[in-house]
């Protein structure tokens, strides 16, 4: 029938919800390809958790009307969190009339019916539905060949933290009943697939809403049991909902990776409360003590935001000596930014940009030393590594990861892909390690 072309912005909820879009274009008879510019449909599928990622999604529109001019059958579209805000799909429409289709978050498994409707009649559609229904099962989706998947267990947030957008792109929070989930991965692991990612705007809320008291903690304990999953991981985490039941759980568990993101955001208690994160430097801190205790070999990562409103060089000194108590093994650091729609955007006392480029950079050079250290530890010790494929740049050497998340390099034959082998760890890089198969 044609060629489909799907530019993805943002995080690996976007990255799923894209490999939904894909399995109902090739439902339809579309054939995925990679040069944009042979493409029947384009559809961009966005993120608006920072501003320039909203810059990134108008700077690739524009450069798209020349293919409509050379190619009027072209069908163009835009999805996901970004078209959510409000008056934004009216935005793109006005700043792109050549876009033929704009929908939301909620309504994704309508993209069969609007192309029909824009081929048909070739009319424009534009569909945002302000809040979501319930959850649509059985959709197709288009994976990329690999061992490891995605697996959506819930939708939405309820946490409403004052920098963040999410809710009101996404909706509240919506678990997938565990009987769908179970036979998802089930279907994984016949297809191939040895690891499964667990992915939820926080995981630890799993279950709240479903008549079946089931929480985070025993649905890990079911997936457990299927055969032929190796390794189970997730993302996110909130640390405020993450109890000693679920570590408990992890460490008992032969599958569920001992790999800890848990978000700090910030050390100060009094920038964490104005983010309305819900927990205190302490309840963080004590949170990674237990981790420790329990499971001594853990990695733990974050995420940290320097230059939220009222952040004074104090504020932002506890934060730098929160990261020198935890020695985060890797942390995804940023700069706040201001999203219009939530309550941080109309904070007083915004930091000027100059300082918050001054901190970055402080943090990051703090970070980029603990994480070299934390890496230098696994020198000498052997590793069990669940390899991936062959490293991009060297196809003489293989890549896979460990239980923690390490990213290892090693010589090896195609053939290891797949399996989980020993390696003998040689070298430390900031962000990976290079070893030898024992």
């Amino acid at each position: 029938m044609g060629l489909y072309h799907i530019k993805t912005f943002g995080c690996q909820m976007n990255e799923h919800d894209s490999e939904i879009l894909a399995g109902i274009l090739e439902k339809m008879g579309y054939a995925p390809v990679h040069d944009v510019d042979k493409a029947d449909i384009i559809l961009l599928n966005t993120c608006c958790v920072r501003e320039t990622a909203e810059h990134k999604v108008f700077s690739y529109l524009g450069r798209l009307r020349s293919l409509k001019e050379k190619n009027p059958d072209l069908i163009i579209g835009v999805c996901g969190c970004m078209t959510q805000q409000e008056g934004m799909a009216s935005r793109i429409r006005h700043l792109f009339p050549y876009v033929d289709l704009v929908f939301g978050t909620h309504n994704l498994h309508r993209l069969e019916e609007y192309l029909t409707r824009i081929s048909g009649a070739r009319e424009h559609v534009v569909e945002i539905w302000p809040s979501p229904g319930s959850i649509t099962e059985g959709l197709p989706i288009k994976r990329k060949a690999g061992v490891s998947a995605w697996v959506t267990i819930m939708y939405g947030c309820n946490n409403y933290c004052t920098y963040c957008i999410v809710p009101y792109v996404r909706g509240r929070e919506r678990s997938r009943r565990p009987e769908e989930i179970i036979a998802e991965v089930k279907a994984l692991a016949q297809n191939g697939f040895k690891e499964i990612t667990l992915l939820g705007q926080n995981v630890n809320s799993y279950g709240k809403d479903l008549e079946e008291r089931l929480d985070f903690a025993e649905l890990l304990k079911r997936l457990e049991e299927i055969e032929r999953i190796e390794r189970i991981r997730y993302m996110t985490s909130h640390p405020r909902d993450f109890n000693d039941q679920l570590i408990e759980t992890i460490a008992s568990s032969s599958k569920v990776c001992e790999h800890f993101h848990l978000p700090v955001q910030a050390g100060s208690n009094k920038i964490l409360k104005k983010m309305n994160r819900g927990y205190t430097r302490e309840d963080y801190l004590n949170l990674v003590a237990k981790i420790k205790t329990v499971l001594p070999r853990s990695t733990i990562t974050t995420d940290i935001m320097v230059g939220f409103p009222g952040e004074t060089d104090d504020d932002f000194e506890q934060t730098l000596d929160l990261v020198r108590q935890v020695r985060f093994d890797s942390a995804y650091t940023f700069i706040y930014n201001t999203r219009q729609g939530t309550p941080a955007s109309k904070m007083a006392e915004q930091v000027p940009e100059e300082n918050k480029r001054q901190r970055i950079q402080t943090l990051i050079r703090l970070q980029n030393g603990i994480s070299l250290e934390k890496n230098r530890e696994y020198v000498g010790s052997t590793e069990e590594i669940l390899v991936e494929g062959k490293k991009v740049k060297d196809e003489l050497y293989l890549c896979g990861r460990n239980r923690g998340g390490k990213m290892v390099f090693f010589p090896g034959e195609e053939s290891l892909i797949g399996q989980i082998v020993p390696v003998k760890i040689e070298k430390a890089h900031l962000t990976h390690l290079v070893g030898c198969r024992v």
